[in-house]
């Protein structure tokens, strides 16, 4: 069954964090290394809410901040340093919109409130036919419901589509679903073997 959907994620594969001493210089600050400061903003209960949709991304990093004993007044400039290190893939962006016309180029990513605007300040909305925000559909992957609902969006069958991730356990969901995946492990090769999967008839 030829593809007519390619679906990606954002986090750990349009953008990645390619440079992590600004968020380990920030760890160091509050004497912490640097996956106890990726925990401590990815994986707490206001993070999940945020992902879930169920409070904006200003409420998530306001519990942060407690967390922190900072005042609101240096939000804009903890999110800075946390997220210093991250790095826009220029190539990956430019083939995406090269599938444009040829697919239905879709985004499925677990993310809180502020992505969408963050897609179009730095022109990638426009990457996409569809765009699901996790935050906008109160439901996260690896749930099989998020998959379902791309598929409808961009009217294709799941053996007709094809999802782009970082995490084993999402493709492993994807998979389930009909749909098939394309772990994202390895930059440099990366876009020859999803040029040769998604082309292959």
């Amino acid at each position: 069954m030829p593809i007519r959907a390619v679906f990606f994620d954002f986090g750990g594969v349009i953008m990645r964090t390619e440079y992590q001493a600004p968020r380990q210089k920030l760890a160091e600050r509050f004497n912490m290394d640097y996956d106890e400061m990726d925990r401590a903003v990815f994986g707490g209960d206001s993070a999940r809410r945020a992902s879930l949709g169920e409070i904006t991304e200003d409420a998530h990093w306001s519990a942060v901040l407690k967390r922190f004993k900072q005042p609101a007044s240096e939000m804009q400039a903890f999110r800075n340093h946390f997220f210093g290190g991250d790095v826009i893939d220029r190539k990956l962006v430019e083939y995406i919109r090269s599938l444009r016309g040829q697919f239905h180029t879709g985004l499925i990513s677990n993310a809180w409130s502020g992505l969408r605007d963050f897609l179009a300040s730095e022109n990638l909305i426009d990457l996409f036919d569809t765009v699901i925000i996790s935050a906008e559909v109160g439901m996260v992957k690896p749930s099989a419901r998020i998959y379902e609902l791309a598929l409808d969006q961009a009217k294709v069958d799941a053996g007709e589509a094809v999802f782009v991730d970082d995490m084993p356990i999402n493709i492993e969901a994807c998979e389930k679903a009909g749909m098939k995946g394309f772990l994202f492990n390895h930059p440099d090769d990366a876009l020859n073997r999803l040029d040769q999967l998604v082309k292959s008839k």
